[in-house]
């Protein structure tokens, strides 16, 4: 049995009993949008209703999350990969006992590992199905390979926008790169827009109307629009206190704003409650690229 069929079969086996975690990628066509911002509060919201909630911070060479926790992670996944460090190591407690991986600056994407490298990665990730509920994947910025490998793999792909013009392109820019990958299969992603720093209803659900027509027009792409966070004070002073809105200041309008996302994702909502699939059958999208 060849290095290939070995990681099918642990991948196969361990979907069979481990339960399966929720799965959230959250991305964005720029930097500077508030996407690390969304990935912390979403966390805080599900874990306020009774998730167990995970961030892996896969924004290799970064530290957006670990910056919004206040918190620095002694070991990250180059110390899993490289170094003989355990999962439950790695996993740093943030407010809340959310917790996060971070992903380190030893590692610049899943597909640059080599086979025996990514084969010891999904067997330990494989513990992530059953320590969490709901496993939220920060990446990277902008249209890069490492960000594509999340976003091409993942179930379900939020994509926060902002009103600057800027924001709006480079988004459409991503969805296009995303869209003619032929790893990408939209019939099993569904691609959510959170429109952030808005000043109404209205012009959330606006800037998600205007990338939705050209998605459509131009690359025959279905979006859902999931829903806007307002700039307010609260959120500015959240941030530079590195704390999480949703907890310094939970009767915000933003924090109000971050609750009503977390409800829809988690069936609260009007919208249901999509088929889980677990950490395990979006990795094996990587494994069976090795070939």
């Amino acid at each position: 049995m060849d290095q290939a069929e070995q990681l099918r079969n642990i991948v196969k086996k361990s979907q069979q009993f481990v339960p399966k975690a929720q799965i959230f990628t959250v991305t964005s066509g720029k930097g500077g949008v508030g996407k690390s911002n969304t990935v912390v509060n979403l966390a805080v919201q599900m874990q306020k209703r009774g998730k167990r909630v995970i961030i892996f911070d896969a924004d290799f060479g970064l530290a957006n999350v670990e910056i919004m926790f206040g918190a620095i992670p002694r070991y990250n996944l180059s110390d899993l990969i490289y170094r003989g460090r355990g999962l439950q190591e790695i996993i740093t407690p943030g407010p809340m006992d959310v917790g996060f991986i971070s992903g380190g600056s030893g590692i610049t994407g899943v597909n640059n590992l080599t086979r025996d490298q990514l084969r010891f990665l999904v067997q330990s990730l494989s513990e992530l199905d059953s320590l969490a509920d709901i496993i939220i994947i920060d990446t990277g910025a902008g249209i890069s390979d490492s960000v594509l490998e999340f976003v091409t793999a993942s179930p379900e792909v939020l994509l926060v926008v902002t009103p600057e013009p800027s924001s709006m392109t480079d988004a459409y820019s991503l969805l296009k790169a995303l869209h003619r990958n032929e790893e990408f299969l939209q019939s099993q992603t569904k691609v959510k827009v959170i429109s952030n720093r808005v000043m109404s209803e209205e012009e959330g659900k606006g800037i998600f109307g205007k990338l939705s027509t050209v998605v459509g027009q131009f690359l025959q792409g279905d979006l859902e629009y999931l829903g806007m966070i307002p700039q307010d004070a609260a959120l500015e002073k959240a941030v530079r206190q590195q704390k999480p809105v949703s907890i310094l200041y939970p009767e915000a309008k933003s924090a109000k704003s971050f609750e009503m996302i977390a409800n829809r994702l988690l069936g609260m909502g009007e919208v249901p409650l999509p088929e889980k699939k677990g950490i395990l059958q979006m990795l094996s999208r990587f494994v069976y690229r090795k070939n």
